[in-house]
């Protein structure tokens, strides 16, 4: 036996769906209730839970699964016990609730439908509210020897992964065949992948590309001797995306030596004795040959500084003492600006004496 519980907010639909007579199997019980259809269950609930304005889901829906070998020997009787027992253990005893039972499913399964406002106006505390119907159920299954859901379930995964030994040897067989293929061809490019296609044709598998509803291709599917198999389950290497960098051509590139902490310091220790060269490695310098020719150059370099350091002189004399050789930078301009307003002021007195 299995358990659930929600709370909800729509209580007439929820009525109106376990009284459907397609689904209907028996009516079980009704408890703090007078009214026996789903608009009065309905009417009688919400009278209840008016008087509570900040409560918004008022209702809880509760479904409790019977296993197939439980239900052939339950009576009525056993089945409406074990939904009252449920719904008292679940703390629903002061509290509007229906019970039927459905059988719209291959197993038959109990449906409650419960105020969640109390008849003195407490609130449903719903903290951890699955935990607690799933812990009822286990406790009723034990008392009444029924199947116990977690059990059932912690069976189903320890199972053996190879339930169809004919499908796990057909898988195995593609997947031979497969990478066999493709280390093959694997790197060779477009012609590759065209040869890898045909072959596995050959062979007899198959390969069907799986789209989406936009048309967009998101994987494959393998097919071989009426079986089928999704690309991971043959291995990663076959995804779409996959499939297709295993042929893409590499550009195989020589590896770059190695080098050593020795060759670096020696490699420094000669850069730190060259220093900064005026002439390039490649240009080497080569020195005159005739002394005399470099003693040449040399005099006619020294007159032409003494040319131009006597006429710098000439300059400067000529000026009138104006310009002070001393001076540098931002001075230069101070000492020019002065010589302007000294010859404006010439050229003023100059005119008066002339009136």
């Amino acid at each position: 036996m299995i358990g659930k519980c929600k709370a909800i907010a729509h209580g007439s639909n929820a009525l109106e769906y376990i009284f459907r007579e397609g689904e209907l199997g028996k009516t079980l019980l009704f408890h703090n209730l007078c009214g026996t259809m789903p608009k009065e269950i309905y009417e009688e609930m919400k009278m209840v839970s008016d008087y509570n304005t900040r409560c918004r889901n008022k209702f809880l829906r509760i479904e409790i699964g019977i296993a197939p070998q439980d239900e052939k020997r339950l009576s009525l009787v056993s089945v409406r016990n074990l939904a009252s027992n449920f719904a008292i253990r679940m703390g629903l005893a002061n509290h509007q609730w229906v019970a039927v039972t459905h059988k719209d499913t291959d197993n038959m399964h109990i449906h409650i439908i419960a105020n969640r406002i109390s008849l003195y106006g407490e609130v449903y505390d719903t903290t951890f509210m699955s935990n607690r119907a799933a812990r009822v159920a286990e406790e009723l299954s034990r008392k009444h020897g029924m199947t116990i859901a977690k059990e059932v379930k912690a069976k189903r995964l320890h199972q053996k992964p190879k339930a169809n030994p004919t499908r796990e040897q057909t898988k195995q067989q593609v997947q031979k065949i497969c990478y066999a293929l493709l280390d093959r061809y694997k790197g060779t490019g477009i012609t590759g992948h065209s040869m890898f296609l045909y072959d596995l044709s050959k062979s007899g598998v198959t390969i069907e590309r799986l789209k989406n509803k936009q048309g967009k291709i998101y994987g494959l599917k393998f097919a071989y001797d009426g079986q089928t198999f999704k690309a991971s389950e043959i291995g990663r290497e076959f995804g779409y995306h996959s499939l297709q960098k295993n042929f893409e051509i590499s550009n195989k590139t020589e590896p770059k030596k190695a080098t050593t902490m020795a060759d670096e310091l020696a490699k420094n220790k000669i850069q730190s004795h060259t220093g900064y060269q005026l002439v390039p490695p490649s240009r080497p310098y080569t020195s005159p040959a005739n002394t005399n020719e470099s003693s040449s150059i040399a005099q006619a370099v020294g007159n032409m500084a003494n040319t131009a350091i006597n006429a710098a002189e000439e300059i400067i004399s000529g000026a009138g003492g104006l310009i002070n050789p001393q001076t540098h930078g931002d001075d230069y301009a101070e000492t020019a600006w002065q010589h302007r307003l000294r010859n404006q002021a010439k050229k003023k007195k100059k005119r008066g004496r002339g009136l």
